[in-house]
């Protein structure tokens, strides 16, 4: 069970992930080691699941960036699914609910190649459609607990 304290720690470094265990246990009132057993323990749990960079895809060079829906014939989603977790323009896979059954973000350099893109994921066995809704621009992009 989470308290409070450790619900501020995971705040904080959602906020700024490279707050060090000193500005962490300033903020809450305790000492460092206090925070240090505080984290692995939310580590260990899996409340945090790791650590990384947020990069802006654009100024990696990647232009075309879209959110893309996937209508999979049930018996053909996993062997999909297997296929698309290992391409590298896939940013991120799930299996989901809702209108597809399928949803990802795809990194691609330009649009050429965003459709090139989409045109493989099409050709896959069991894929009835391919939906991608291309982002033109980022409204929001926080990660909070509030």
């Amino acid at each position: 069970m989470l308290d409070e304290k450790d619900l501020r720690i995971v705040q904080i470094l959602l906020e700024r992930g490279r707050a060090s265990y000193t500005d962490i246990a300033r903020e809450l009132g305790v000492s460092d080691v206090a925070v240090i057993k505080r984290i692995r323990k939310l580590e260990q749990v899996g409340v945090i699941k790791g650590y990384r960079a947020v990069v802006d895809p654009k100024k990696l060079g990647y232009s075309a960036v879209s959110i893309t829906g996937i209508d999979v014939e049930p018996e053909h989603l996993f062997t999909v699914i297997n296929a698309l977790k290992d391409k590298d323009y896939v940013k991120y896979l799930a299996l989901t609910t809702g209108d597809h059954s399928v949803m990802m973000v795809i990194w691609a350099r330009n649009g050429n190649e965003l459709g090139r893109i989409h045109r493989e994921i099409s050709k896959l066995d069991g894929v009835k459609r391919v939906c991608p809704a291309i982002i033109l621009d980022v409204v929001k992009d926080t990660y909070s607990l509030t």
